[in-house]
């Protein structure tokens, strides 16, 4: 029947019959026919068929794509006040679709559809006043743009009501009401709320947590539609197990694949599989180039990661005050890395002056938004005084909190507060078992830990063979303290045969590295030839080294020197005035030669 009468030219039934050929419609689908038959009503002046060809222009539907022709066509019949035209006219000069990019025009346009009633148009607009296109932001005034069309059944419009609630934008914060609109919209085909809905299931917002509903929520997306957040989050989800088994090789292919639709957040992800090896070969300096282009858009946690490259010079030379000015570049945008981060650099001085109080006030706030490794710091801040007063209590909290999140630094130190009763009372056997867990994950610090336990038969029996390997295994990644303790059980026979050739030479290792113990020692191997050729002028200028740095067996041996006139002149009054030092310092001290 529309065949028939568009036949003999009647614009309704032409109008009707283009959308039968475009949408399939009791007919094989057929762009060609639909973009003919919209050309047709177009030249006999149908509003909705100009607009429809300006859609087909636009989009190359049943003819080349023209985008000139498109907005002039959108512009012909947005004049003769088609609301949907004037919705595509604000879309093209937003989006500069042949025309240049015009945002108070497109604002100005949106408005007017909206005022006619035009649901897309509404939702639109509520975007302009989030986002600040064309006119000031407005987040109360979004949040009810996105109320209204919402409630008239816009589905983007549902979606975007479902981030309000969730994130307290323009109303109070309700993460139940966002999962319920996200799931509304997602079993409509909204593809961010379907993303936003796993992510709910993910994190346990609004609902509980489901992480294989998650997973199969992005994977749904990604082979439907290919959305490349989507993608990335699914990457995500191969990369930490979440919802699935861990598969790093996946993760890298579904990342790389995201980047190279210009996904951000994947680009970043994909330089950090680069710097560690995650899915591929490390390749520190394809990382850098990675972490640079997705800063150069504005990627937040990509520009801390770039401020990290310039710092420890990972594929780049290493630049502390380029790392500095990055780190605070990120901390202005909130990444909770880079506050932390840039904390680190008023602590230690990196690439700028040293701020302790400053630093302080930045660990505070990245650990009050959750950031593991600044909670870590806060407390390591309260354990020595930095920034803030002593508090040992607070310390050993934190370092509590931190190490139930999963911060190995932190389940190390709170081993160290049992062993030690700081904030707490002593307890080695918890210590003992602090560090065991600690050193499943080859954290050098903690495997030093260990084996001093097991040297020492703290919170365990004494196993010196046992101290002996686990010294050895830090002392092979390069920790000093351990590679001095190494020389020692070479020295006195711990957990392995005596070898004083091998015990001065990882002395003089861990001496170059500025380990004080082992200069103390390396001085003793000198003042005695053990190890080495006897040298006392040598031996006298080590102690003094250490003894400087504060170590007690230095400040006891370079008095000694002194006295004897070992490596030096004697002088009884230095001599003296050394021992009494000592005695002050530690009382229990013995004033005798000692390594």
């Amino acid at each position: 029947m529309y065949k028939k009468a568009a036949g003999e030219g009647q614009i309704k039934a032409i109008n009707d019959l283009e959308k039968c050929y475009y949408y399939g419609i009791g007919t094989e689908k057929d762009e060609i026919k639909a973009f003919k038959l919209y050309e047709k009503a177009a030249e006999k002046g149908q509003i909705s068929a100009i607009n429809n060809l300006g859609y087909c222009y636009e989009n190359g539907i049943g003819t080349d794509k023209d985008e000139i022709k498109a907005f002039e066509l959108y512009k012909e019949a947005a004049e003769k006040e088609d609301i949907y035209a004037i919705y595509n006219l604000a879309n093209c000069y937003e989006n500069g679709i042949g025309t240049e990019k015009n945002k108070i025009k497109a604002f100005e346009l949106c408005k007017t559809a909206a005022e006619k009633g035009d649901i897309d148009a509404i939702n639109k607009l509520g975007e302009c006043y989030y986002y600040g296109i064309g006119t000031e932001k407005d987040k109360i005034e979004a949040f009810e743009l996105y109320k209204k069309a919402a409630e008239k059944g816009q589905i983007k419009a549902t979606s975007n009501l479902g981030y309000c609630y969730q994130n307290g934008i323009g109303t109070e914060k309700n993460e139940i009401k966002a999962f319920e609109l996200y799931k509304e919209a997602a079993e409509r085909g909204d593809i961010d709320a379907i993303c936003n809905l796993a992510n709910c299931y993910e994190n346990g917002i609004g609902t509980e947590k489901n992480k294989i509903r998650a997973f199969e929520l992005y994977k749904e997306v990604v082979s439907k539609e290919g959305d490349i957040d989507a993608i990335y989050n699914l990457a995500n989800c191969y990369e930490n197990g979440i919802g699935t088994e861990k598969d790093e090789i996946k993760a890298f292919k579904l990342y790389e694949e995201a980047a190279e639709k210009g996904q951000i957040k994947a680009i970043n992800n994909l330089g950090y599989c680069y710097q560690n090896g995650i899915g591929t070969e490390k390749n520190k300096i394809r990382a850098f180039e990675l972490y640079k282009k997705a800063a150069r858009k504005g990627q937040m946690s990509a520009i801390n990661n770039l401020g990290y490259c310039y710092e420890n010079g990972i594929g780049i030379q290493k630049d502390k005050i380029i790392a500095f000015k990055l780190y605070n570049e990120a901390a202005k945008k909130e990444d909770i890395d880079a506050i932390n981060n840039l904390g680190e650099c008023y602590s230690y001085g990196i690439g700028t002056e040293n701020d302790e109080i400053r630093a302080f006030k930045l660990f505070e706030i990245a650990a009050k938004k959750g950031d593991i490794d600044a909670i870590y710091n806060i407390a390591d801040c309260y354990e020595n005084g930095i920034g803030a007063e002593k508090d040992e209590i607070k310390a050993f909290g934190l370092y509590k909190e931190a190490a139930e999140k999963g911060d190995n630094d932190a389940i190390n130190n709170l081993g160290y507060c049992y062993q030690n009763g700081i904030g707490t009372k002593k307890n080695i056997v918890k210590a003992f078992k602090l560090y065991n867990e600690a050193a499943e994950k080859e954290d050098i610090d903690v495997i030093y830990n260990l084996a001093d336990c097991y040297e020492n038969g703290i919170g365990t029996q004494k196993d010196k063979i046992k101290a002996f390997e686990l010294y050895k295994e830090a002392a092979e990644k390069e920790d000093i303290d351990a590679i001095n303790n190494l020389g020692e059980c070479y020295y006195y026979g711990i957990g392995t045969e005596n070898n004083e050739i091998r015990a001065f030479e990882l002395y003089e290792k861990a001496a170059e590295k500025g380990q004080i113990r082992a200069i103390n020692n390396l001085g003793y191997c000198y003042k005695n030839g053990i190890g080495a050729e006897k040298d006392e002028v040598k031996a006298f200028k080590l102690y003094k080294e250490a003894a400087e740095k504060g170590d007690i067996a230095a400040i006891n041996n370079l008095a000694n020197c002194y006295k004897n006139g070992i490596g030096t002149e004697k002088d009884k009054i230095r001599a003296f005035k050394l021992q009494s030092t000592l005695v002050i310092m530690n009382p229990r001290v013995q004033t005798s030669t000692s390594l």
